[in-house]
Formats: structure tokens, sequence, C-alpha cells
């Protein structure tokens, strides 16, 4: 009996994060001066999860969950794959964004970037030990975590101590990539970069026109008849990462349209599982 506590009890411990993180103690970057700024729900954060010292792989994982750039996924897109990682012996970090806005940002289009590099930065210097710190976002947070892997090599945040905020992996699940109209989501669109942005907005945001050999290994995931985000997204950023021979992989899924997190009701196949063994493959 108080063995089965035991285990209980630390199945408990997992449900919840261990830390919550302030992104910015000081001052947030790129803030307008609105009162706004300063509530709760806009003050952007980290949710940290952290395995038992004996299964620790060290190995951390960025998760950005999605929502349209309009809200925040936060449990069957963030905390849930954040337990699940833990499980299996990974660091988890789940990314709180600020939600693009000119009412709390002076530039709306780079704000949620910036938020994803500093959870990239945080986690390198609050722990060098990690062998790889990678992400994994999901729809508009795919989207994020597509920029996050694209534009490492421009800082938006300040960094003088140039800590690498390159990904070392990515898994960009049910991704919105494209601003382009004829596959973008147009609700992530606006959102991000308003409703008639410029042609230079356009690409310098769709993440497939973005890529460079260094971007690093992408794991997707996608249903064919996903009406919200067409699974052309992925084919776009795959096509684009194969042009300059960066390793991708795509799970494809028939049904499930869009939004399903970690299980796809429709199938038996667990597509979290093939991310895992994915991961345990790279160098």
């Amino acid at each position: 009996m108080k063995k089965i506590l035991m285990i209980l009890c630390s199945l408990v411990s997992l449900a919840k994060a261990q830390e919550v993180i302030n992104l910015y103690p000081d001052t947030i970057p790129n803030a307008t001066d609105k009162d706004q700024v300063l509530l709760e729900k806009n003050i952007p954060k980290l949710f940290v999860y952290t395995p038992a010292e004996s299964a620790a792989q060290n190995i951390a994982v960025l998760v950005i969950p999605g929502g349209g750039y309009a809200h925040i996924a936060m449990d069957h897109e963030g905390h849930a794959v954040a337990k699940e990682l833990v499980r299996n012996g990974y660091s988890a970090y789940v990314l709180q964004y600020r939600l693009p806005s000119p009412n709390i940002m002076r530039d709306k289009s780079i704000g949620p970037l910036q938020d994803a590099q500093r959870a990239v930065q945080l986690i390198r210097v609050s722990n060098p030990q990690f062998k790889k710190v990678g992400v994994i976002g999901f729809s508009a947070g795919g989207h994020l975590a597509s920029t996050l892997v694209t534009k490492f090599k421009k800082e938006y945040i300040t960094n003088p101590s140039h800590v690498s905020l390159r990904p070392d992996f990515a898994g960009l699940i049910y991704p919105v990539i494209s601003m382009q109209n004829d596959v973008t989501h147009k609700g992530s669109k606006i959102n991000l970069i308003g409703e008639n942005p410029s042609e230079e907005l356009v690409q310098l945001f769709s993440s497939d026109l973005q890529v460079s050999p260094e971007v690093c290994p992408v794991f997707f995931v996608h249903a064919k008849d996903d009406k919200s985000v067409p699974i052309e997204n992925s084919y776009r950023m795959m096509a684009a990462l194969d042009k300059v021979h960066v390793p991708n992989t795509i799970y494809v899924f028939e049904q499930g349209g869009h939004g399903f997190g970690l299980i796809n009701k429709t199938s038996e196949k667990k597509w979290f599982d093939a991310f895992l063994s994915w991961m345990s493959t790279l160098n």
C-alpha cells in the first residue's frame, strides 16, 4: 500500500509545473506604455517541468501551444505535452507568450518571436548541462516555432553573451507555415501581421521562404483533411528544407482535421511515440 501511495504521489507531482518563470523580470521588450502591458495575462511566462533525476535525458524541449495568435491552448497543446515529455525523461518548458496586439507591443509582428527567443536563452543559461534544446509547436504555435528555427541568426532580444538561440531540433505539429493567401490560416495571419500587410512582411513571416542550411532537423505532423491549416503548409516547408539538405520527416494522418493535440481520435496510431523515436536518432 505504501508503495502504491508513493507512485500515486509521484504521478500527482507530474500534474503541475514545478516552477513558473517570468520571462522578463525587469522590462518587457517592445512594450507600449499602456496599462494593458502589466495585466497578468500579458506577462509572458515559462512553466517548467523536470523529470526525476534517474530518468533525465539532459535534453530540454520548449513547448509552444497554438491558438491562432488569438488565444493560447495551454492545456492540450501545452501542459499535456509537457507531462508526456517528462514521463519520457525530457525536461519541458511550456511557453505562455504574448499575443500580438498594438495595445501592448510597438511592433506586434515580432512580440511572440521575442518571447520564444527569450525562452531558449533562459533555458540555455539556467541549465547549461542540457545536451540539446529543442522546440515543439502546434498550429500557430507551430508557426512561432518555425520562425524561431529560421530566424535564429537575428537577435530580437538583448543577448550580450550571444547565447545560441538556434533550437537543436523541432517538431511542427499541424503548423501554420506560410502567410501567403492560398494556404495560410487567415486568422493567424491577420492577428500577427495585420489585414493588409506588405509583401515584404508576408515573405518575412512565411517560414518556408526563410530556410537556410543551418536550420535544425524538423519532424512534422499533419492530417490530410485539415481544413483550417492545409497540409500544404508542411509540404512547402519540407520542400524548402529538402532544397538545402536539412533532415526532415512527416507523420501523416488521413483524417483528424486540426487541433487534435496528442491524440488523433480517428486513428489508433500515436504520432508522439514516433516523435520520441525520431528524437532518439538525432546526433
